[in-house]
């Protein structure tokens, strides 16, 4: 009964210096990572020393520190994939939203209000229009965004199941003015766009 006594109470120790410790880092993965091992302990602690509201609690936040774990990985990885192809993937992935799309799924139609902007990471998306595909790595509805009407100048349709980022016009602004590289690459992305479709028009 002592040792389980002493060993709980190790264990409840130890959660709180991981906590404390999660506040000192800076990094958001070794952030997760501490948690994770604070809910084992405070799990650990809750058993032998009984305290279910210890116990279930952590219990519950275990696999949520988990999931966030586990998408700071996968966008880590794919900012690292994306980085050579797509400078811009470095600042804008970190702020963008992930969401999956079905095949079929509209993404905006041409002449609608354009107040976003979308990064595939997985899949493909037909530009209807221009009849050209783009795939992972490709960012998405930019030009419209920039135009002086704000409005969407092309269609974009998921022509198979996708996974992608995205992010809205005010926080597209935002990175815009504090880092004057992405706006470089932006303008010459939209102009390597429009010359490209000026190209294939008939």
């Amino acid at each position: 009964m002592n040792f389980a006594l002493t060993a709980g109470n190790a264990f409840g120790g130890l959660a709180v210096a991981l906590c404390v410790a999660s506040f000192a880092v800076k990094s958001m993965a070794a952030l997760r990572w501490l948690a994770l091992a604070a809910n084992v302990c405070f799990m650990l602690y809750g058993y032998m020393e009984s305290v279910a509201l210890s116990l279930a609690f952590n219990a519950i936040l275990l696999p949520v520190n988990a999931h966030r774990l586990w998408e700071i990985r996968r966008t880590s990885a794919e900012i690292a994939r994306a980085g050579v192809d797509s400078p811009a993937s470095k600042w804008l992935l970190p702020q963008m939203t992930r969401r999956s799309f079905k095949a079929g799924d509209v993404l905006f139609r041409r002449g609608e209000a354009a107040d976003e902007i979308f990064y595939v990471a997985a899949g493909t998306v037909r530009i209807v229009e221009a009849g050209r595909t783009l795939g992972p790595g490709e960012l998405i509805g930019e030009i419209g965004l920039f135009s002086p009407e704000h409005r969407r100048t092309q269609s974009a349709v998921c022509g198979t199941d996708c996974e992608l980022y995205r992010m809205n016009g005010e926080q597209i602004y935002r990175l815009y003015y504090q880092n004057p590289k992405l706006g470089f690459y932006f303008m010459r992305l939209v102009a390597e766009r429009l010359l490209r479709d000026s190209r294939c028009a008939p």
